[in-house]
């Protein structure tokens, strides 16, 4: 297996990193309005297909998948071209402008979400694919790692890889003084200004973590955005507040948490009522019975199997090309 993607993004770091090799061409998104970075990117975008084919020349695969965004829509119409079978992901609760436009040259559509007028053979809903290694840590296991209380209520706010300012900002005015024991992964951004805020020693505050899993099965109760950290929290069976960014394209990380608000795992708050979140935490962590049932439908909602799910059916569609 190998990888492709652009040399400016995240996946020039972490897919080294992770030992396997990458393969990198220009590309970039488009941006919302007239200027020199529209052009630019248009310019990349008829070029990637074919630095994308070259690749697939060099690499010879025997099915493409593609982890949706703009990096995957030049490399899935390459494979097409080249009749090579190619799938997409879609993480979220609305199909993105990237894999709109390469859809049609895709076998397969693996939705994390069901999506209105995406049916047929050709989409799947298997829920999002989780690193093995965030299932199946055990409460005390997480504790012990980050030396947190190991009876009593734990409260996680999950900042992200970039960090959820606005979540920081939160966690730190309301729980840096006093409040329940906390597992913060703040991101890098806005570490040291959370650490300055922070003023006991049951409140454990990292800019990120490898352990992820352990740190989900450490709390009972979580603040987070609503983007793939979701499935990841339900895979745990840990209850959450979601606060959805307002900012997401078509307002799909509301639409992300509705899903789970409305299997029963989780609570919506809108970012406009932010302020609400401290007393609706206190009310949560006391209320053993209602956290328990939020547990249970969380792992009622769970897909940890997605990867598995999708591994499969690559494999189906590299028999059916044979």
């Amino acid at each position: 297996m190998t990888f492709a993607g652009s040399p400016d993004r995240v996946e020039s770091r972490l897919v080294p990193e992770a030992g396997f090799e990458l393969d990198t061409f220009a590309v970039s998104g488009f941006p919302r309005r007239l200027g020199v970075g529209l052009f630019r990117a248009l310019a990349q975008g008829v070029r990637a297909p074919f630095a994308c084919s070259r690749i697939l020349a060099k690499r010879r695969p025997d099915v493409v998948l593609g982890g949706g965004g703009y990096v995957a829509g030049p490399m899935v119409l390459a494979a097409r071209l080249r009749g090579i079978p190619a799938a997409l992901t879609e993480a979220d609760a609305h199909l993105g402008l990237a894999n709109r436009l390469a859809a049609p040259f895709a076998r397969r559509v693996f939705l994390a979400y069901s999506i209105p007028g995406r049916n047929g053979r050709k989409y799947q809903v298997v829920g999002r694919p989780i690193p093995a290694a965030h299932l199946g840590a055990a409460k005390r296991e997480g504790r012990e790692l980050f030396g947190l209380p190991l009876d009593g209520p734990v409260l996680a706010v999950f900042g992200g890889l970039a960090g959820a300012h606005a979540l920081n900002e939160l966690a730190a005015a309301a729980f840096g003084e006093h409040g329940p024991p906390i597992l913060h992964v703040s991101g890098e951004r806005d570490y040291d200004t959370v650490r300055a805020q922070v003023r006991r020693d049951d409140y454990v505050l990292v800019p990120s973590t490898d352990r992820f899993g352990a740190a989900l099965a450490a709390a009972d109760l979580a603040i987070s955005r609503a983007g793939g950290t979701v499935w990841e929290l339900a895979a745990a069976g840990t209850p959450a507040i979601l606060v959805p960014y307002p900012h997401a394209t078509a307002d799909h990380q509301t639409s992300n948490a509705r899903y789970f608000a409305d299997g029963g795992g989780a609570i919506v708050v809108d970012q406009s009522r932010l302020e609400e979140v401290p007393a609706l935490t206190a009310d949560l962590l006391g209320d053993s019975e209602r956290l328990a049932r939020m547990h249970e439908a969380m792992l009622r909602l769970a897909k940890p199997g997605a990867a598995d799910v999708v591994a499969d059916e690559l494999l189906s569609l590299v028999r059916l090309r044979r």
